[in-house]
């Protein structure tokens, strides 16, 4: 068990100012929820596949982990943290986000919607 305390839960407004600050939106859900809408600009790596890819991630910038409603992303926040990178959890998810009112797209652009 690591020592490191909980990751930092931020809300959705505050990740998106974040992202638009230069920290990696990354989104931990499974292909099928990416593919049907995610926050645009995010990296998609599901949660599953996260330790065989972690030289992907940025040493030099800040990561908001994102999934469904907050959990899986606050476990990849946790393993994340363990392994030296800073990361904040996006508390509710890509749920909130759209609540909040922030674009939900598909790869192709078109308008997305949280499954």
């Amino acid at each position: 068990m690591s020592d490191l305390p909980a990751p930092p839960q931020i809300d959705a407004t505050t990740a998106r100012q974040l992202a638009g600050d230069g920290a990696l939106l990354l989104d931990v859900r499974e292909p099928v929820e990416w593919q049907a809408g995610h926050a645009p600009d995010a990296v998609h790596i599901p949660l599953g596949d996260l330790g065989a890819r972690l030289e992907e991630l940025p040493r030099d910038a800040q990561i908001v982990a994102v999934c469904r409603a907050g959990h899986r992303s606050n476990q990849a926040a946790i393993a994340l943290r363990g392994a030296g990178l800073d990361v904040v959890n996006l508390v509710g998810g890509m749920q909130a986000w759209a609540a909040a009112g922030h674009d939900v797209v598909t790869d192709d652009g078109g308008a997305g919607q949280v499954i």
